[in-house]
């Protein structure tokens, strides 16, 4: 019988700058599943304009292995280090996996986000998003849901229809109700 320890989990690996596409190739080539998930930007250049396919999490690949392959993840080119606390690799959540796989996939425009400290969790009821639940978050007259990679301390942001949106569970006690922006907490111009 295997241990939990023997289990494959996902885990955050820490690359080396702009290698996130070459590492998570390594990793697949080594037999480890890897995602990356991209979103469309545009560069400017003093002479041209291009649109670039760049990394959600810069710096991050993710990564499913078993806890007793982490030197060999390691021993992979432009990986530099598993995220954990002391020399323990901390696994992250198949769920936020899952929402961060969904948002990807969805087609929707993504962008990498600030980490949310308050907010309100919503879940999408519906569309292309529906299941994923997150932190709602409006920039501008756009609504977005966040959905966040903990361990990481990092996030990422897609435009949803707010009609789609639901809430999890009431704000934190002590907290109104409202929603986290790019600038700070804001009240909602219309209650959920």
């Amino acid at each position: 019988m295997r241990s939990v320890c023997d289990l494959p989990q996902w885990f955050a690996v820490t690359v080396k700058p702009n290698h996130e596409k070459a590492a998570a190739q390594s990793l697949e080539c080594k037999g480890w599943e890897a995602f990356l998930p991209l979103y469309r930007a545009r560069r400017r250049w003093s002479d041209r304009v291009k649109e670039l396919d760049l990394p959600l999490f810069a710096g991050y690949v993710f990564c499913r292995f078993a806890r007793a392959e982490r030197g060999q993840v390691l021993a992979t080119p432009a990986v530099t280090s598993v995220v954990g606390f002391g020399n323990q690799p901390a696994a992250v959540p198949e769920v936020e996996i899952d929402s961060v796989r969904t948002l990807a996939a969805s087609g929707l425009a993504l962008s990498p986000w600030p980490f949310p400290r308050v907010g309100e969790r919503v879940r999408i009821e519906y569309g292309p998003l529906a299941g994923v639940e997150g932190i709602l978050a409006q920039l501008k007259d756009a609504w977005r849901v966040v959905v966040s990679v903990e361990l990481l301390q990092r996030s990422v942001a897609a435009e949803v229809d707010r009609a789609a949106i639901s809430r999890v569970n009431p704000a934190p006690r002590g907290r109104p109700a409202g929603a986290w922006t790019q600038a700070g907490w804001s009240r909602p111009h219309a209650s959920l």
